[in-house]
């Protein structure tokens, strides 16, 4: 019952996104929560294994553009600064500005491409599996 207790208080206080401290007040902003990736489709049940999360920081120059890949593994990221455009092989597209959030596509090609005239930097987490890859860059020219 104890536990069940502590669960509920700790579900309450989560779920207030607000905690005080020491007369500081921490602000908690939802950036995503979602089964889907930006682009509509159901993300993928996680792979047996042993996981491993694995976390980035990428700087993408201006006006450079990444390789088409895919990823085996469930990823999401925060855009820090700049803007990025990701592309699918089919011609879906998303614009990402500083502070936007993406659930990036999983098994699908894409890539993407830095149009502005700053560094784009972006910090993606990725879901993965302990000795498994997390980008599968394309051989074939898009």
């Amino acid at each position: 019952m104890k536990k069940i207790f502590c669960s509920i208080c700790l579900i309450s206080l989560l779920s207030s996104h607000v905690w005080a401290q020491e007369g500081n007040v921490v602000k908690v902003d939802l950036l995503a929560r979602t089964s889907s990736s930006w682009d509509g489709q159901i993300l993928p049940d996680y792979k047996a294994g042993k996981p491993e999360v694995t976390i980035l920081k990428i700087t993408i120059p201006p006006k450079a553009e990444l390789p088409l890949h895919e990823h085996p593994v469930i990823n999401a990221g925060v855009l820090l600064k700049g803007e990025l455009t990701v592309e699918t092989e089919d011609k879906k597209r998303l614009h990402l500005k500083a502070g936007d959030s993406i659930v990036e596509v999983v098994n699908k090609l894409h890539y993407g491409k830095n149009e502005g005239n700053e560094p784009a930097e972006i910090i993606v987490f990725y879901a993965g599996i302990q000795g498994k890859p997390i980008t599968i860059k394309q051989t074939i020219e898009k």
